[in-house]
């Protein structure tokens, strides 16, 4: 199987949902929200460092729920939509 490469674009929505998922994260360790995520604190870190750009749908459903964002929130950061962007501060 080739796999076909991710364009720029893809990879930029990646480093934005791996943006919103650090700052969603913010004080709590990662390894607790890999926990609750059921994913590795390997598979967080390249999330977040926009490694993953195109995680699993479950993997970022489970993101999601241990984070409580809801996925209108990721779908938002992922598209690059402003209007879902959440507030950082």
């Amino acid at each position: 199987m080739v796999r076909i490469p991710l364009s720029p674009a893809q990879i930029e929505a990646g480093r934005r949902l791996g943006a919103l998922v650090r700052d969603a994260r913010g004080d709590t360790e990662l390894t607790e929200i890999a926990a609750r995520a059921g994913i590795s604190p390997e598979t967080l870190r390249k999330i977040e460092a926009g490694r993953i750009p195109s995680p699993g749908f479950g993997t970022v459903v489970g993101l999601c729920d241990a984070l409580g964002i809801s996925l209108d929130e990721a779908v938002g950061a992922w598209r690059g939509s402003a209007d879902t962007a959440r507030a950082v501060g």
